[in-house]
């Protein structure tokens, strides 16, 4: 299930929205669970969350600084997408009762939610990222195990294939499956950025990448990952994809 969140500023006043707001966003989205323990099991589990969301989206920008960029009233939308229909539910119930949101410093109002149509799934599809996608290797260096972000590559598309599945079968609470996926890119568009997560006082910094994808296998599993987001860090806003409409 897919959502798309409007925001304005609450006093309609233009808003800095900082370059590096996945946190912040992730947090706002916490936030808006009502069912209290729900919220503590999702968020102190150290397995996958189940929920993605996309880039902010800025409805027009005023001005830029070394900071992040300056929205026209703070005028934005965002993406939110969950296999787990109870995930999305619990966060509209908390919107409800109280239709604002905080993200870092700046209050929103929650002026519009819609539920965005499921596209139909096909055996084959090309997508985009509505946010970068991220995957990890471990590699021993010096003696020590030490992780290690993948650029594209057969390497990084692999990894992605394999996180899928994984988040799949423990998702439907399952053993294994016969469920196949290839991922794959022509690299016509491929986008690097480096986005900071500062977490709990600990920073750290997420080499991930923009980029369209070829994904071809079970529709199910397909269907899976538009839902919940491929690669790592889904919950942290990466990974998440659009099915091109024009093929």
């Amino acid at each position: 299930m897919r959502i798309e969140i409007y925001l304005e500023s609450k006093d309609k006043k233009n808003t800095l929205i900082k370059y590096n707001y996945n946190y912040m966003l992730s947090s706002a989205i916490y936030s808006k669970f009502v069912d209290l323990e729900f919220f503590r099991n999702l968020h102190e589990s150290e397995s996958f969350k189940f929920f993605n969301f996309s880039k902010l989206y800025i409805k027009h920008i005023n001005n830029s600084n070394s900071e992040g960029l300056i929205a026209n009233k703070g005028k934005v939308k965002f993406i939110l997408s969950s296999p787990n229909q109870y995930i999305i539910t619990n966060f509209l119930s908390g919107c409800l009762e109280n239709p604002e949101l905080r993200i870092g410093k700046n209050i929103y109002k929650i002026t519009q939610i819609k539920e965005i149509k499921d596209p139909k799934i096909h055996k084959k599809e090309e997508i985009n990222t509505l946010s970068p996608i991220i995957t990890r290797t471990k590699e021993e260096i010096e003696g020590k195990l030490k992780i290690r972000d993948l650029a594209p590559s057969p390497h990084f598309f692999r990894n992605l294939e394999k996180n899928l599945i994984r988040k799949y079968i423990l998702f439907n609470n399952i053993e294994n499956t016969n469920l196949k996926v290839n991922i794959s890119s022509e690299m016509r568009y491929v986008k690097e950025k480096r986005i900071l997560i500062e977490k709990y006082g600990y920073k750290t910094y997420n080499r991930c990448y923009l980029m369209n994808l070829s994904i071809e296998g079970d529709a199910e599993l397909i269907k899976f990952a538009y839902d919940t987001g491929i690669g790592e860090k889904n919950s942290m806003g990466f990974g998440m994809i659009k099915i091109k409409e024009n093929k």
